[in-house]
């Protein structure tokens, strides 16, 4: 009676390759033979890329990173591993050790902003890695489990991925919705340390994700119908989750060629939100807990209003730092009437910043820093804040929502 060990190499490979990466990997242990099998030459990877191509995810092969290029050197068998240990937290949050924390979450983040670019507007086209992960972090506890004790590193990741999700059954909860405004209107939040933007308060430029998710929220409970049925659903698709975060890069256009590579020019909607900024009296000390009460009264009002501008692009400046991806300089108009000038950079950490001041006949007024929410050019668009150019201590400020709705010329009513 043939045995196991009878069959050629090649047969036993593709038995392999229909069984789940766990189960090869436990198959692998139960002999030297086997091991080498799966682990033996680190150079020949056919059987990882087979195994992880079985899987559904996004080929690798057809993936860029967030800003719009190509991956490089695919490392098949480290990509599944980390992919499949990051499942079985998804799975079951408990077994995760305080060490791995950030690889799992970074594992989430590469896998949700590696993905192919959308070629085609008018042809839904989603990435597997999305629908992956949206069921996935769906029935999961990651992204607001709160028994562990979070490291700042860990905090930021979780951040963006929260962001990169949308709206959860708790972000509908009057007490987080309160600590989110509560945040996000607190002048002491902004200061020359982070350009009065949703940055980390050391200077660098590097974006702060836990003021990112603030903002989100804010934003989004604006946009998203507070009814019983959206505040009970585990996962909302609207404008502002992770199907939007996929980049949209016609098909033949290199980013690397292109002045235009965020695709600054066209007809955009600038949402925007503000309060009684006497609010601001009430923080002013950084140490304190920030006050509520405003939030809180039965009779606050938190404004919810949009705009449409034109964007066009005046020029664009070396960055040594990022070949490919030039600083772009762009001005905006409303009605023909000038209102936006401002740039487009890729900030140390490799994310997109916008910053643009805004005002009326010439004369700039209000002050705008925000960061590209996903991969470049994607229809998530930029979240960010507002204050005025003074940056006065006692200055109202607020969130603001920056989308791209269609093309230089396109009426707000067809864009809407």
């Amino acid at each position: 009676m043939a045995q196991l060990d009878d069959l050629p190499i090649e047969v036993l490979e593709q038995i392999l390759l229909l069984l789940d990466p766990v189960d090869v990997s436990q198959f692998s242990q139960t002999s030297s033979r086997y091991h080498a099998l799966v682990y033996g030459d680190p150079e020949d990877q056919h059987l990882w890329r087979e195994l992880y191509l079985r899987q559904p995810f996004d080929d690798l092969r057809q993936c860029y990173t967030s800003l719009g290029k190509p991956l490089q050197k695919i490392d098949w068998k480290d990509q599944l591993q980390r992919i499949i240990r990051a499942r079985t937290v998804l799975t079951k949050v408990s077994v995760c050790r305080p060490e791995e924390r950030c690889t799992v979450l970074q594992t989430l983040i590469d896998m949700v902003s590696n993905v192919p670019p959308v070629r085609h507007t008018e042809v839904i086209d989603l990435s597997m890695n999305h629908v992956w992960a949206t069921a996935m972090l769906r029935g999961s506890e990651l992204i607001e489990h709160d028994q562990w004790e979070l490291s700042p590193e860990e905090r930021q990741l979780r951040a963006r991925l929260h962001t990169y999700f949308g709206l959860t059954a708790r972000d509908f909860q009057h007490q987080n919705r309160t600590a989110s405004r509560a945040f996000v209107y607190a002048m002491r939040n902004y200061k020359y340390d982070n350009d009065f933007g949703p940055f980390i308060m050391d200077g660098s430029g590097r974006v702060n994700w836990i003021h990112v998710r603030a903002i989100h929220h804010v934003m989004s409970m604006h946009i998203v119908p507070t009814t019983e049925e959206t505040q009970s659903a585990e996962f909302n698709l609207f404008p502002m989750s992770m199907p939007w975060t996929q980049s949209i890069i016609p098909e033949g256009m290199d980013l690397d060629k292109e002045q235009d590579w965020a695709g600054v020019t066209g007809r955009w909607q600038c949402s925007f939100c503000f309060m009684d900024h006497l609010y601001n009296n009430f923080n002013s000390n950084d140490n304190d807990p920030l006050h509520t009460e405003i939030l809180e009264d039965p009779d606050f009002v938190e404004v919810f209003r949009s705009i449409y501008v034109d964007l066009r692009v005046l020029g664009t400046e070396d960055d040594p730092a990022h070949p490919g991806r030039p600083r772009i300089n762009f001005g905006g108009t409303l009605d023909g009437h000038a209102i936006f000038v401002g740039y487009v950079k890729v900030t140390p950490d490799d994310q997109i910043r916008w910053h643009f001041t805004s005002g009326e006949q010439g004369n700039a007024i209000w002050s705008s820093e925000g960061v590209q929410v996903g991969n470049v050019r994607s229809k998530f668009g930029i979240l960010g804040s507002w204050t005025t150019v003074l940056h006065d201590r006692h200055d109202p400020v607020g969130p603001f929502w920056l989308w791209k709705v269609g093309e230089v010329g396109d009426s707000a009513e067809e864009a809407a």
